[in-house]
């Protein structure tokens, strides 16, 4: 252990033998905060701690399983009995143990987001609610909200402003939907996840002896990513270390950049009020990144004003200025990016894997896609639907949770006609009006069906169904959860209905549905899995975060919101589609605190790159189909100037940093493309067998690269990116040009 405490620089090491009492970890971008943290819980364990003693919270389990990784490398396989994961499972965990308190069954279903969704589909629609007034999106964002401020729906209905705030705006039905909402829910035996952290709450507030139970397991509690918290979660991990008030918070202010999920930052602004003790440990020694990338960050965020002090500094070479490029548009933006990549890569040696294109909203990844597509560049879409999203990865997901949870509406609706048994639409109806008018479930209905009026023919399938479901419950209490999984995906008809189906479409659905039995069967044989059932498989998806599930194989360049980069490092950077209303966006520039959020979002977005750094806006840009000129971004600006090159745009003008923002530019202000001069003695190429990526010297555009060539013969033609012209479409028969060798 000693080995690991003298890699540590000084202040790193304070942070992590300074164990006892409150503890607060400034941990600045790129300054060894996973170290730091993993180092300490080894310390810890190495001090004599008992692992089942400490409790670790992160937001991802892909980080959570990487830092006790490093923490077993450490202190031994005795550290796989920490409490550590996200909030959610670990407190999932928790709640499988006590959910009976609560009246929830121990086998609760977890619903994601479209789970949730659709709950509250069916309740307008029953309802006879207008979805266009009362989206189910947002209704289930507002129920979000409420939840991890902790504010029930009898609370709601009692706040006489947020009953007003509904009214006005045209929605005054909301908090009965909310009631219903929850009502559904708990009849489902299903949590949502916000109600995994409420319930949490709830447990312990309500229960004296659980509170009293948790607060002696725990000894210590260590909270990763800290200004990320929510209201409810910080209530929740201040009441377990209420006891030994032995709590370590790590976190960085300036990336906070989530309150659009609840985030509240002034959890860690605010930490010292609640613990007058505390010791603060600053991690200001950057590693990742070059010092002129270091010294750029802090200028920016140097402009907010709520912020902890603290200034970043690194002993990395100067390395080269950040360069700006200005663009025409959102398509020469996106290849004008793409050129430079290709140029870095040849240049540099550098693979795509080195490059991470970074915008403010997904909208934005659909040019860099095109682009990326036409210069024939492999990249990976972050963002995109999630493998465990698939309707086909649903379904079989469905039938497991059905399985375990009869009381799972959601699951239900998904599974009793699939494959289709001629259950339709109005016999489930059927069987919900009889299920709420006997105040049980419809799987109570169904067991005993035949005490309904319905015909002959339904009641023997529906019959059938219920045998079939309890043959699985069987499999599912005997085998692992490989097993089981094998069992009822064979014996549901699924992966016969998928094997049947030989479209393209048919045999990708076949193909996710094999990569499950691959995740099913590495889940089953993996060391750290204590519990193989499936009802253990199915909490451990039914968690996981976009993070978790995103493909980090190939030689590819990852295209992503800023959001999604969080926590991510890559050789160089592309900050995209930097002008006002766009990055920082229209929506958040009301208030400072808005504002000081986006321009902490751009500082996350900075820090990301380790080398190179491209700062790119586009002079206009089409929205809702009409092109709008467009004013180069506030953050640009606040970068000092003798960390940028302004060298870089669409025409290779040199662009001055005083005339960035005090002029919009508009193409038709600007110097009018003076064609090169033709050359009468120029010989040219035999370029009838030309090919995408070559590179090419024209008579009269100069300088490009060949991006498509399509057509056959007279008709030949080719799409070509040139340096001074843009893009220009040239039929080969009459092309005067070169072709250059790399």
């Amino acid at each position: 252990m000693k080995h690991f405490i003298e890699e540590l620089n000084p202040q790193q090491k304070e942070a992590v033998i300074n164990t006892e009492g409150p503890s607060l970890i400034i941990a600045g971008a790129g300054s060894g905060k996973t170290r730091v943290l993993t180092t300490r819980i080894a310390y810890l364990i190495h001090q004599g701690v008992d692992p089942f003693r400490i409790l670790a919270l992160t937001f991802t389990n892909k980080a959570a399983n990487e830092m006790k990784s490093r923490i077993i490398s450490m202190s031994g396989a005795d550290a796989r009995n920490l409490w550590m994961g996200t909030f959610h499972s670990v407190f999932a965990r928790l709640l499988r143990v006590e959910s009976l308190r609560l009246g929830y069954p121990a086998n609760f279903t977890i619903y994601d987001t479209d789970d949730s969704k659709n709950v509250i589909k069916s309740i307008l629609k029953e309802e006879n609610i207008d979805p266009k007034t009362y989206k189910p999106s947002s209704v289930h964002a507002r129920i979000s909200a409420c939840k991890n401020s902790l504010i029930k729906p009898l609370q709601y209905m009692e706040n006489e402003e947020l009953m007003l705030e509904d009214k006005a705006s045209g929605r005054p039905r909301f908090a009965e939907i909310y009631q219903k909402y929850n009502n559904r829910c708990f009849k489902s035996g299903a949590m949502d996840f916000d109600d995994l952290l409420v319930n949490t709450y709830e447990l312990l507030e309500r229960f004296p002896d659980v509170l009293y139970k948790y607060q002696n397991r725990f000894l210590y509690v260590l909270i990763d990513e800290f200004q990320d918290t929510n209201t409810v979660q910080y209530l929740i991990v201040k009441k377990i270390s209420a006891s030994t008030r032995n709590i370590c918070v790590v976190g960085d202010d300036s990336q906070s950049i989530y309150s659009f999920r609840g985030a509240n930052i002034r959890n860690i602004l605010d930490f010292e009020k609640d613990y007058p003790e505390l010791r603060v440990f600053k991690l200001e020694q950057n590693y990742r990144s070059t010092s002129n990338i270091v010294e750029a960050s802090d200028s920016v965020i140097a402009k907010n004003v709520y912020r902890l002090p603290k200034k970043l500094w690194t002993s990395n070479e100067r390395g080269s200025k950040i360069r700006l490029i200005r663009a025409d548009s959102e398509s020469d933006e996106a290849n004008l990016v793409a050129v430079t990549i290709q140029d870095e890569k040849k240049n540099f040696s550098k693979r795509n894997s080195d490059f991470v294109v970074l915008y403010r909203t997904n909208a934005q990844s659909r040019a860099f896609e095109e682009a990326f597509r036409r210069f024939g560049i492999d990249y990976r879409l972050i963002g995109s639907i999630s493998f465990y999203q698939r309707k086909e990865i649903k379904d079989l997901l469905a039938y497991f949770r059905f399985t375990l949870n009869t009381a799972d509406e959601e699951a239900l609706k998904r599974i009793i006609n699939l494959p289709a048994r001629g259950i339709g639409d109005t016999t489930f109806a059927h069987l919900i009006v009889w299920a709420n008018d006997n105040q049980c479930t419809i799987w109570d209905i169904i067991n005993n069906i035949y005490s309904f009026e319905i015909s002959s023919r339904v009641k023997q399938t529906l019959k059938d169904f219920v045998v079939m479901i309890k043959s699985f419950q069987v499999v599912a209490e005997q085998k692992d959860a490989f097993e089981a999984a094998k069992y009822i995906s064979k014996e549901s008809g699924l992966i016969r209905l998928y094997q049947e189906d030989k479209s393209i479409e048919g045999i990708s659905r076949y193909e996710n549905i094999e990569n499950l039995f691959s995740a099913l069967k590495s889940f089953t044989e993996r060391e750290d899995t204590e519990n193989k059932s499936l009802g253990s498989f199915l909490q451990e998806v039914s968690l996981m975060t976009d993070a978790d599930t995103q493909d980090d194989s190939g030689d590819k360049v990852t295209l992503m919101t800023v959001h999604s980069a969080k926590g991510l490092e890559f050789n160089t950077v592309f900050i995209t589609g930097l002008e006002e209303g766009l990055f920082p966006s229209a929506m958040s520039m009301d208030t400072r605190e808005e504002l000081e959020e986006e321009r902490r979002l751009f500082y996350v977005a900075v820090t990301r790159a380790m080398e190179k750094l491209y700062l790119c806006y586009a002079v206009s840009r089409f929205k809702w189909g009409n092109l709008q000129f467009c004013e180069p971004s506030r953050f640009l600006d606040e970068i000092d100037a003798r960390f940028l090159d302004y060298g870089v745009s669409t025409r290779q003008q040199q662009v001055k940093a005083p005339e960035l923002r005090k002029t919009k530019e508009k193409p038709k202000e600007e110097p009018v493309r003076k064609m090169i001069p033709v050359d009468q003695n120029f010989v040219a190429d035999d370029v009838s067998n030309l090919q995408a990526g070559m590179n090419v010297l024209h008579n009269a555009f100069g300088n490009g690269k060949v991006i498509q060539v399509e057509g056959s013969g007279e008709n030949k033609k080719a799409i070509i990116y040139f340096d001074k012209f843009g893009q220009k479409n040239i039929l080969l028969k009459f092309a005067k040009m070169k072709i250059i060798s790399e």
